[in-house]
């Protein structure tokens, strides 16, 4: 069986304001009525030869993860509430270690998009045999233009039809060795989707990363559990190095295959991210909520509290709550981090909760 680990701790704060610490991206709807952590845990819901998910999220966020996946029908799902923050190489190894050493782990972040998902189960068909062989998959998206945004993988001999080695990780690319590598048809984008088995990934991480596989199995054997959730001990799991899973292992081990897959992939990294995959009108522009929009093009345009009226506008991102506007213009959408920068420095409460919002609109 192949267990689905679904990765849901993070902060989302490339969303602000819509996304904040209290409730991230991925427990918002931004694409669809479910939100981002039901898309992803639908991708494998009841279909032959994936088990029950595993879940590895901030333990503020639990009882609404148990709620949303138990409004899709998921109520056998386990939870592993991470008492502190590691990055994704620790929060995996507890998922690893909640599982059995022969299953493998299909590891995905819980806010991505992906349209195409019978070609992303095809791809995952193809990278399995190897896998129970000990080796470790990822998932490559073929790129449609010069991303700088992204690592790359540079695909190297075929191992099997539509799989091949790894040949080297890439750092995030400059705009023209960018624009080299997807003219030279060898590269994909590394969207942060692997597949191994729970021993081979435990393995890797004690020969590669000793301190992080102790605090994790420290924290897992002495865990809290109640029901589908496991909560590792906070002082065994707080001396965890914190490591990306792509850093402490993908990038080291020798046996890594990459499975190129054009699989309608986003990972709603910026709001020009869902302007770019959001039905538009007309007039190039994206709009939820209440919205009047005259003379106005190329934009996005979101509200959950007041009404928007724009009027004459281009090419702007205008995204509204009860207690925050954001405004800025379309292509610069990375720049939400100094404002977040500003609002951490100022220790302001739209960062993190929706107390304020809830106040303004008097619900």
């Amino acid at each position: 069986m192949i267990i689905p680990v679904i990765l849901s701790g993070g902060s989302g704060t490339r969303l602000w304001p819509m996304s904040r610490a209290e409730r991230p991206k991925q427990l918002l709807s931004l694409t669809g009525a479910e939100t981002m952590l039901q898309l992803t845990a639908r991708r494998t819901m009841n279909r032959p030869g994936f088990a029950s998910p595993i879940i590895v999220a901030n333990t503020a966020h639990a009882d609404e993860i148990a709620r949303q996946l138990g409004d899709i029908g998921i109520d056998d799902a386990t939870i592993v509430l991470e008492p502190a923050a590691r990055n994704t190489a620790p929060a995996i190894a507890l998922a690893a270690l909640a599982a059995d050493r022969d299953a493998q782990l299909l590891v995905m972040p819980s806010d991505h998009v992906i349209d195409k998902v019978d070609s992303f189960m095809a791809a995952i068909a193809s990278a399995a045999p190897l896998c129970a062989q000990g080796w470790f998959a990822t998932f490559g998206i073929s790129p449609d233009a010069p991303e700088t945004g992204y690592g790359y993988i540079r695909r190297g001999e075929e191992l099997a039809p539509g799989v091949n080695k790894v040949e080297r990780f890439v750092e995030k690319p400059d705009i023209e060795t960018a624009r080299s590598y997807v003219a030279s048809g060898d590269y994909s984008w590394n969207g942060g989707i692997f597949l191994f088995t729970a021993g081979a990934y435990l393995d890797a991480l004690g020969h590669l990363e000793p301190a992080m596989l102790a605090a994790a199995t420290e924290g897992m054997e002495k865990a809290r559990r109640e029901g589908g959730r496991i909560y590792p001990d906070a002082k065994a799991f707080g001396t965890s190095p914190s490591e990306s899973v792509d850093y402490a292992v993908m990038e080291k081990v020798d046996r890594v295959a990459v499975v190129p897959v054009d699989m309608g992939w986003s990972d709603l990294g910026s709001w020009d991210a869902l302007h770019a995959i959001a039905p538009r009108d007309t007039k190039n522009n994206a709009q939820q909520g209440e919205v009047i929009a005259i003379d106005t093009t190329g934009c996005l345009l979101r509200t959950d509290g007041p009404l928007v009226a724009a009027v004459g506008i281009k090419d702007l991102i205008v995204i509204a709550t009860g207690d925050a506007v954001l405004i800025l213009p379309r292509g610069s959408s990375q720049d939400v981090k100094r404002a977040v920068e500003a609002l951490k420095r100022d220790g302001h409460i739209t960062l993190d909760r929706f107390t304020a919002a809830k106040a303004i609109l008097g619900s």
